[in-house]
């Protein structure tokens, strides 16, 4: 695991992309995964091909050199979403937790650029900071058994989209009709630095662009 900061900053996220993109520039034989995060780089290896001292050797080298790499202007990506209601069963929760109107919450969740720190948890899933303050909650106590594809959902300062409809604790409080990920291509709608925007839409809007 390389640590490149403390906190979850973007300088420090910018660090862990540097790196990535230097190391998929340059691969080194034996390294089986990269897996970012907000502050770190899981770098898995054959153990067979290197010692951990070894790869720390050359993965210290990466990381001086990594200064050097220039990231590209951030694609930015607009997401419609239908809020509340059977699309986002949690809203009037997360609303009564801060007291906040349903318009207020709506206007708080789409008034922010969210930047993507990384993918995970599920093929497609992106993890976006930072909700606004006003917003912050936690997940819920028990987990979903089935959270519908396209569901937006916050967890503490994060905000994500569910590509999949799968096992789920964010609090849900909207849904987009687009697809986060098409497995018959392995192409997901967000990447690794892109920065996010959500718009509202109507029920009707969703069914439209649903069919699209």
């Amino acid at each position: 695991m390389v640590y490149l900061g403390e906190r979850v900053t973007l300088e420090a996220h910018e660090r862990v992309v540097r790196l990535l993109r230097l190391l998929e520039r340059e691969p080194l034989e034996g390294v089986r995964n990269l897996h970012p995060g907000y502050c770190s780089v899981l770098v898995k290896f054959d153990a067979l091909r290197w010692t951990h001292a070894e790869l720390e050797g050359v993965l210290r080298d990466c990381l001086a050199r990594s200064d050097g790499i220039a990231l590209p202007a951030a694609r930015e990506v607009e997401l419609p979403v239908c809020y509340g209601g059977e699309f986002g069963p949690d809203l009037v929760a997360v609303c009564a937790a801060h007291g906040l109107t349903a318009s207020r919450a709506v206007e708080l969740h789409s008034s922010v650029c969210y930047h993507v720190y990384f993918l995970g948890f599920v093929p497609g899933f992106a993890y976006l900071g930072e909700v606004p303050t006003e917003l912050v909650t936690p997940r819920l106590a028990a987990p979903r058994r089935n959270v519908p594809a396209g569901s937006v959902g916050i967890a503490d300062g994060q905000t994500g989209v569910y590509p999949f409809a799968t096992p789920g604790g964010w609090r849900l409080i909207g849904r987009t009709p687009l697809k986060m990920f098409r497995a018959e291509t392995g192409e997901s709608l967000l990447g690794i630095g892109d920065r996010v925007r959500f718009f509202a839409i109507s029920p009707e809007r969703f069914a439209e662009l649903e069919q699209a």
